[in-house]
């Protein structure tokens, strides 16, 4: 695969099965955190008491509607947002992609804070202007606070000391989705970005690591190849050890016999990031489809909702678009918008030279992904 990286073009069926497993991703995760978005506070009992043995087997309502997606998909599509707004914006000679992600976080904070889109906010691209997105869906206290200044948190100066919410993990995917990009790259990349929330260095490794497993997946490999690719990156990282320990501890139970709940909830509850990460790379490695593997990660006493999520973009990139359960997208809360992001992106990432350079850019393009 020639990667955009080195700003060559990429075959048709190349671009084909990127664009595939980029939707795949991004609706494979939506489609996880709106199945654990209306358990998310919920034990592993209250479950079963309610849903049955099986627990939920389908969406169920929550925010008022049922395929409702949380703040981990809105923020996932607003890390994506600013991924291209950074390839757009290297024409202008600016090239410093955590600002540019910063300024996307920024635009996803007023969707929890305003009452819906300011149109004369022209620098702000199209995503900014979905109304539906103006909805407050339990975000991470860590998040808001992170997000509520200018000030941009750095891996030296992070925002919030000390935290490791699984808020850095469950946006995070969209860096994996960098295909041209070198994965200690990836790696940085989704790290300096955490830190814009979360000061703990494992919420950032694990966001970092979370990256380049999906990176991994979209270059070619299994999901047990790219997890040990992970472990190799934070192997040469100080404070690595939490995150190291959670994603061998999920390793270590896929040899432990039938997964089940009980199973998923050895590997802690979601709410921090090591273990959310863990509990989606283990669901994803047992599932037996895509419907088995998200249906795993939601069904437990934890952070439902990012723990689906997490296991939904896995599943989605690793086997593309058409593998997701059909009869679950038609309820999907923003699908179409996803859709045209998901594409949006991949058409960034493939073609951008033709989209725009320094001396001539097609204007409907710098309308959605301003420069400024």
């Amino acid at each position: 695969m020639t990667g955009p990286g080195s700003g060559a073009l990429w075959g048709r069926a190349e671009q084909q099965d990127f664009r595939s497993k980029v939707r795949g991703c991004v609706l494979g995760g939506a489609i996880g955190d709106a199945l654990g978005g209306g358990i998310e506070f919920d034990s592993l009992a209250d479950i079963r008491a309610h849903h049955g043995p099986d627990g939920v087997t389908g969406y169920v309502p929550a925010y008022g509607r049922r395929g409702a997606v949380t703040d981990d998909t809105q923020m996932t599509l607003f890390t994506m947002d600013g991924l291209i707004r950074a390839h757009v914006r290297r024409d202008s000679g600016a090239w410093h992609p955590p600002t540019d992600v910063h300024a996307a976080y920024r635009r996803w904070y007023r969707t929890q804070t305003d009452w819906g889109p300011d149109e004369r906010r022209t620098e702000d691209g199209w995503l900014a202007r979905q109304e539906w997105l103006y909805a407050r869906r339990a975000p991470g206290n860590a998040c808001l606070s992170g997000l509520g200044d200018e000030v941009l948190g750095t891996v030296e100066k992070p925002k919030n000391p000390g935290s490791k919410g699984c808020g850095t993990v469950m946006r995070s995917a969209p860096f994996g989705l960098l295909a041209g990009w070198d994965p200690q790259l990836v790696f940085q990349l989704s790290v300096e970005c955490a830190s814009q929330t979360h000061g703990h260095p494992t919420g950032q490794l694990a966001a970092g690591a979370f990256a380049v497993i999906v990176h991994a997946i979209v270059r070619g490999d299994g999901l047990d190849a790219a997890v040990q690719k992970a472990l190799a990156q934070l192997a040469v990282r100080p404070d690595h050890e939490e995150t190291t320990d959670a994603l061998q501890k999920a390793l270590g139970a896929v040899r432990q016999g039938m997964p089940g709940p009980e199973r998923v909830e050895s590997l802690g509850e979601g709410w921090v990031a090591e273990e959310a990460l863990a509990m989606g790379v283990y669901c994803a490695l047992v599932a037996q489809d895509v419907r088995h593997g998200l249906l795993l990660a939601v069904n437990h006493g934890g952070d439902s909702d990012s723990t689906g999520s997490i296991c939904g973009n896995l599943l989605g990139v690793l086997h593309g678009e058409t593998a997701l359960p059909p009869d679950l997208l038609p309820e999907l809360e923003g699908r179409a918008t996803m859709l045209e992001l998901a594409d949006d992106f991949a058409l960034e990432m493939t073609q951008g030279p033709v989209l725009h350079s320094p001396g001539e850019s097609n204007p409907a393009w710098l309308e959605r992904y301003p420069r400024l």
